[in-house]
């Protein structure tokens, strides 16, 4: 169990990425007023949670109409994942991640961004839905309400990197923002890894 609690902690920490979504939000809501711009973090915030709570409780039902087997869920997650991480190393966008804080303020700032792109794909994005399925499927009901307070205390703190998103900026800077994605890619890409070769083993075992 304490292993299942650090390794979707960091997972989703990674798949999510807190700080990486502090300057893309900064600049979605580059205009607003404080109070609209707490609004829509919270709403965002509760949009997305919903969404991957809604996944992590239906995984199960979800992977057995569809006829998919949890191994090969695994490799391809595992593989997916794997992209994520390549994205994040080498900040090349996957189809996988979010658009960039430049393409994102090119965008009109007019609209409501809560639902898009905040609750998804950002929050609730490919890779933050493929973690939960990951680590819901096949398990038991006592490890399925870990795994929802585990991912559940990562969208609190999701929330408050939104929320102090200006100062998140301006102590860890736009550069300390990047070099921290690229470590966490690594772990990441060395997670994604450990799902394929777990799903294989399951394969042929």
């Amino acid at each position: 169990m304490s292993e299942l609690i650090f390794n979707s902690f960091v997972t989703l920490l990674v798949v999510v990425d807190p700080l990486g979504l502090a300057p893309i939000f900064a600049a979605l809501t580059r205009g607003y007023p404080e109070s609209r711009r707490r609004a829509t973090a919270i709403r965002g915030a509760v949009l997305g949670s919903i969404i991957l709570l809604a996944f992590a409780l239906a995984g199960d039902v979800l992977l057995n109409s569809l006829g998919i087997t949890l191994p090969a869920f695994r490799i391809a997650g595992g593989l997916l994942l794997f992209l994520v991480a390549l994205d994040m190393i080498f900040a090349r966008p996957s189809g996988m991640r979010s658009r960039t804080v430049r393409e994102q303020e090119e965008d009109s700032y007019e609209g409501d961004v809560s639902v898009f792109p905040l609750a998804i794909p950002l929050l609730a994005g490919p890779g933050a839905i493929t973690t939960v399925l990951l680590y819901t499927g096949g398990r038991s009901a006592p490890e399925v309400a870990v795994f929802v307070l585990v991912l559940l205390a990562v969208l609190l703190i999701t929330l408050v990197s939104l929320l102090l998103a200006s100062r998140v900026m301006g102590l860890f800077g736009e550069t300390g923002v990047n070099v921290l994605a690229r470590v966490l890619g690594v772990l990441l890409a060395a997670l994604a890894v450990q799902f394929v070769l777990d799903g294989v083993e399951a394969t042929f075992a």
